[in-house]
């Protein structure tokens, strides 16, 4: 019987709240970050060198730009290719010198803060974002580290197994089997860096979405969409292409193939074609 299969069957009979839910709690919180667990992984968050290689080529086939110092990092966020994390209710930031991320990493974040909450009752911490090559430890990779990129985001290490384990066995390994992501427990101090792979991310998030309606989470995109042609968009400053292609209810890869677009860089003042029918 597949995973999903026995999870709606034990999620038919009453429960207990919390962690104590069991797996079909921590299963049902693992479909609101990404959807079905589904996949067994054979991943064991211990990275290593094919692992950082993965993650880099990522950044490659993505497009985007390693970026050198604090006056780089500014510059895309003023062009919105960096937008802001700014902590809530269900997340925090702790010693963050630069709280800024690729679009898609910040709604990784604050979706997985929100269910990691519900399940342990406390705040997600995140220890680091987008992180310059002026500013990187002496222990990182310097040739593939991805945190240059604006793609990547480290977690602290919970002093809780039990919250441990959700995290690893209900969300990070499953999500990385389905090539969404790659995460690694790391020492030294030990925590958890997660690289996101935005395209894959974002389509993954919008499929899950199309299967279960939910209030919008990009007002400004829908805002101006409503106010546009049906058949152009101009980028406004902090939208990525999975904002845009769900305000439009389309999917990343129609749009990219509607713009000849070979990564997911775009610019803000740019017109985006729209695919007919959308």
């Amino acid at each position: 019987m597949k995973l999903w299969e026995s999870v709606w069957r034990m999620l038919a009979a009453p429960s207990a709240s919390g962690l104590r839910q069991g797996v079909a709690g921590g299963a049902l919180v693992a479909l609101a970050v990404g959807g079905w667990p589904g996949e067994s992984a054979a991943q064991s968050l211990r990275g290593g060198r094919a692992s950082m290689q993965e993650q880099y080529e990522q950044s490659r086939l993505h497009d985007f730009t390693r970026l050198r110092d604090a006056s780089h990092v500014n510059r895309f966020v003023e062009l919105g290719l960096l937008v802001p994390l700014k902590g809530n209710r269900d997340y925090r930031l702790h010693q963050v010198s630069f709280p800024y991320a690729r679009p898609e990493v910040r709604l990784f974040v604050e979706r997985l803060a929100k269910q990691y909450r519900r399940a342990c009752g406390e705040q997600l911490v995140v220890t680091s974002l987008t992180r310059p090559v002026s500013h990187q430890p002496r222990n990182s990779s310097k040739e593939y580290s991805v945190h240059p990129m604006g793609m990547a985001v480290d977690l602290r290490w919970s002093t809780r197994r039990d919250c441990r384990r959700w995290l690893e066995n209900e969300v990070l390994l499953p999500l990385e089997a389905r090539g969404t992501l790659q995460a690694t427990v790391e020492r030294n101090p030990r925590h958890y860096h997660i690289a996101v792979y935005p395209r894959q991310y974002a389509n993954y998030v919008a499929a899950l979405e199309s299967r279960t309606p939910q209030a919008p989470e990009v007002r400004t995109v829908e805002a101006e969409a409503a106010s546009l042609s049906a058949s152009s968009y101009r980028v406004r400053p902090g939208d990525s292409l999975w904002g845009i292609a769900r305000a439009h209810g389309i999917s990343v890869d129609q749009l990219t193939s509607a713009n000849s677009l070979r990564s997911s860089r775009i610019y803000v003042g740019q017109v985006l074609q729209l695919p007919s029918g959308s």
